[in-house]
């Protein structure tokens, strides 16, 4: 029912290309606040330690902010198949692949990337440094590195050295693009791995480096939305939960398009701006009116209801809203 639900969602988004571009991949770890036998302990990031827990996947559209994708009660055993399970998912109402999927190095396995590129689906992660891969790349002539002038947050750029090569992994058929990076501020190189051969190095890791957003979602579907305070640990439950709070996120995505200036506000600050203000409502046979108390963002707030006043609600039974303001506060 809830993936039904998803995937009714996702034809929406489709339809207005909200699911264009890349998409991000990562775990988060519901608690369980009981005494819960059956349930296995998932490592959580915010409490530093493994909890009894439920885990659960997410999709994430950097670019739109939209969440396409959740499921709860993964299992250690298949955590490795959750991509493939999302593929699944994605082509199950008759939709196209992602054109890109982005994850960490936990996500997946060598052997699923193989099947992830043998159906023409870019992938870019990170692969996990072992001593003797940072051995050899200490070995590396200076000539074999460059330095590359990547674009940061809020239009600076961050001057980094590569090294770009070819490379084979266990359970991979064929080679996979590795670009080994330094001059980030930490001891040892990061290492991406992709198997899109044309993409400048500097796209790949500003792309890598927005996945960051998921767990930013993440975050916040913990803290505004108490993903960490679900009703119960039956998983079932507690995937309808997840599914509400994604539809909730994703609300307030789209009217954080509407709002110029608070495209890339959180959901608390929409609520705060926004959502959370009293009204007088009244209403009749063709309209609801909404007369809303002065505050500082009402222009915004009356500029996006004047855009769809003469939009007919069929769960209002077809009647329009029109939106005011009150002289009082």
């Amino acid at each position: 029912m809830n993936l039904n639900f998803l995937q009714a969602l996702n034809r929406v988004w489709r339809k207005y290309g909200l699911l264009d571009g890349a998409i991000g991949l990562d775990f988060t770890t519901i608690p369980c606040w009981g005494d819960d036998s059956q349930l296995e302990n998932n490592w959580s990031g915010k409490r530093n330690q493994a909890i009894s827990s439920i885990l659960a996947a997410l999709a994430h559209s950097p670019d739109s902010g939209i969440i396409s994708y959740g499921h709860a009660g993964i299992r250690h055993q298949n955590e490795a198949e959750t991509v493939l399970e999302f593929l699944d998912f994605w082509r199950a109402d008759g939709g196209t692949a992602p054109r890109y999927l982005v994850f960490d190095s936990k996500f997946t396995s060598y052997e699923n990337l193989n099947r992830i590129n043998a159906d023409a689906i870019k992938f870019l992660t990170i692969r996990r440094r072992g001593k003797k891969i940072v051995e050899a790349l200490d070995q590396l002539l200076p000539t074999a590195w460059k330095s590359i002038r990547v674009e940061c947050a809020g239009g600076k750029y961050r001057t980094l050295n590569i090294n770009d090569s070819n490379i084979q992994l266990k359970g991979y058929d064929g080679e996979v693009r590795q670009i080994a990076i330094t001059g980030h501020g930490k001891i040892k190189p990061a290492l991406l791995i992709t198997n899109d051969f044309d993409s400048p190095a500097e796209t790949l890791i500003r792309t890598y480096t927005r996945r960051w957003l998921v767990e930013k979602t993440i975050a916040e579907q913990i803290y505004f939305f108490h993903l960490n305070r679900v009703s119960s640990s039956i998983v079932v439950k507690v995937d309808f939960d997840l599914t509400m709070s994604i539809l909730a996120h994703n609300m307030y995505r789209l009217l954080a398009q509407e709002l110029t200036g608070f495209e890339a506000s959180s959901a608390e600050t929409l609520f705060n701006k926004f959502v959370d203000i009293g009204a007088e409502v009244t209403a009749d046979a063709n309209s609801i009116g909404i007369e809303l108390k002065k505050r500082r963002n009402l222009p915004q707030i009356l500029e996006f209801g004047a855009k769809h006043a003469k939009l007919r609600h069929e769960w209002l039974d077809r009647r329009a809203l029109r939106f005011s303001g009150a002289t009082i506060s």
